[in-house]
């Protein structure tokens, strides 16, 4: 903010310089006036896009929990560094020398996803009979718009691919809930938990997002599922469930029921719901830069209305396959 106030006052002395001696100054104002005006433009949509940054913090889902990488980026791209093979413990050792061995870490590079909000309009007439400020009021509809799209992206992202040996894709094997469905019972976390565990997957950072419907069906098998493991309040972290932290999700990706592969987001196939399983030491998000698109409705002198737009970079992916999984419906 100072930064902006203390170039604002350089560009109105220049103008008023330039006015003195009768000179134009180049490519920064012709008139104090129009110089002022175009520079507070441009101020404002900085404070609108810092402001947006600023609360751009998917507080309190499951999403807050994937590391943020944000030293990894680099105009809207990410390098994504991997460690190499973890170093093996020696117990009672009496042979020597002990074993040297290199760490070959391994990196990737990644372009950040794209995200553009539809532009809105504000009618200088609404504003003067509206009792509220509507410019902020659609400014956080559009961040919380941006949110939500990219929760649900994210999610999509981090659910694996198939199911394979390192990334299972179970199926659900309660009753049938009447529609044909077999409910999830509390037996398919703890077959998922098993799963992981053979697989040497760190039981420290395991969260599992539910889908919808699996959360209903776990209620309906134990009403105080919610209360006693999805408690989120601020520092009363709610007791793993079979090692999991328990999140839930309105979004949920969708698999192919025969084959158990994930359908690509947006897709118009119905598919199976699927809660997804995610170590979080295996992935990774990442925001690139903010642009807020705003046409002043001083520039508009036939309908006099203001358009306002949001451009965010982000991102949240796996970097390792190992702790992935899936549970979708029977």
């Amino acid at each position: 903010m100072k930064r902006i106030v203390k170039l604002l006052l350089i560009i109105m002395t220049l103008g008023v310089v330039a006015q003195a001696f009768g000179a134009d100054v180049p490519h920064v104002i012709n008139t104090t006036t129009g110089g002022s005006m175009a520079f507070a433009a441009v101020a404002k949509n900085e404070l609108r896009e810092k402001e947006l940054i600023k609360h751009f913090r998917h507080k309190g889902s499951w999403l807050e929990k994937i590391p943020s990488k944000q030293q990894w980026v680099n105009n809207d791209v990410i390098k994504i560094n991997e460690e190499g093979t973890d170093p093996d413990v020696l117990i009672n050792n009496n042979t020597y020398p002990i074993s040297v061995s290199q760490r070959a870490d391994g990196s990737i590079v990644i372009a950040l996803n794209k995200y553009d909000t539809t532009n809105t309009e504000i009618t200088d007439d609404e504003v003067y009979a509206l009792p509220f400020d509507k410019k902020d009021s659609v400014q956080r509809q559009h961040r919380e718009t941006l949110e939500e799209r990219t929760e649900e992206h994210a999610l999509h992202s981090l659910a694996p691919m198939g199911d394979t040996a390192e990334t299972p894709v179970l199926v659900s094997t309660g009753p049938d809930d009447g529609t044909g469905r077999k409910r999830l019972v509390k037996k398919d976390i703890r077959t998922l938990m098993t799963k992981l565990n053979k697989l040497k997957v760190p039981k420290k950072g395991r969260i599992l997002v539910l889908s919808p419907e699996h959360l209903d069906d776990l209620l309906e098998e134990d009403s105080n599922f919610f209360n006693n493991h999805m408690n989120h309040e601020q520092g009363k972290p709610a007791k793993p469930f079979y090692t999991f932290e328990m999140f839930d999700s309105i979004f949920a990706p969708k698999y192919d029921a025969t084959t158990k592969q994930k359908i690509p987001f947006g897709s118009v196939n119905p598919g199976k719901e699927a809660s997804v399983a995610i170590f979080l030491k295996g992935t990774a998000k990442a925001r690139g830069s903010v642009k807020a698109y705003l046409r002043d409705s001083k520039t508009d002198p036939e309908y006099r209305k203001a358009v306002l737009g949001f451009r965010l970079y982000f991102l949240a992916v796996p970097y390792r396959k190992k702790g992935q999984a899936a549970i979708i419906s029977g």
